[in-house]
């Protein structure tokens, strides 16, 4: 069994798998008369195929008990999906990179510290939403439309933190 330590997650060591949505690290510019802040472009949205739209969506996720064990990593091939938390919810990701299947050397774990989203690239291996200490609420933005846009690939491993 794969056996992975989360680490903080940073902008530089997700790169590879996709976006870290943060304002704390982001730019802005004030609209609405100076009254908001716009941080403007945080993640890159994908979606690709005919017919291909974005969806925002709020899930609910029950939390899960550590060390966190996986037996399968899902992928969306045909777009980007971002999960935001709505009340500071830490959580766990568990990514691989792009390909036809997993390779254990590339897979890496992160925890985000409440404040943090995530965008995953179209084809990242990711694990499925996975709060910490409690019930969680998030925004997601990720395809629509046709075509089959949800893989699954098994594996044996298990999660811990730093």
């Amino acid at each position: 069994m794969l056996e992975l330590t989360a680490q903080p997650l940073t902008n530089e060591a997700f790169a590879p798998f996709g976006d870290v949505i943060d304002t704390r690290t982001a730019e802005y510019f004030h609209i609405n008369a100076g009254r908001t802040r716009r941080y403007h472009d945080l993640a890159r949205v994908e979606t690709l195929g005919d017919e291909a739209r974005a969806l925002i969506s709020i899930f609910v996720s029950q939390p899960v008990t550590l060390p966190l064990t996986l037996d399968f990593l899902e992928r969306h091939p045909l777009g980007s999906q971002a999960f935001m938390p709505l009340h500071e919810e830490r959580f766990l990701v568990v990514v691989a990179p792009p390909g036809e299947t997993i390779d254990p050397a590339g897979m890496r774990a992160f925890v985000t510290d409440g404040r943090q989203g995530v965008n995953y690239r179209a084809g990242t291996w990711h694990a499925i939403q996975s709060v910490l200490e409690r019930e969680g609420e998030f925004l997601v933005v990720d395809r629509g439309g046709p075509g089959d846009n949800c893989d699954e690939h098994p594996l044996a491993a298990r999660i811990s933190l730093a």
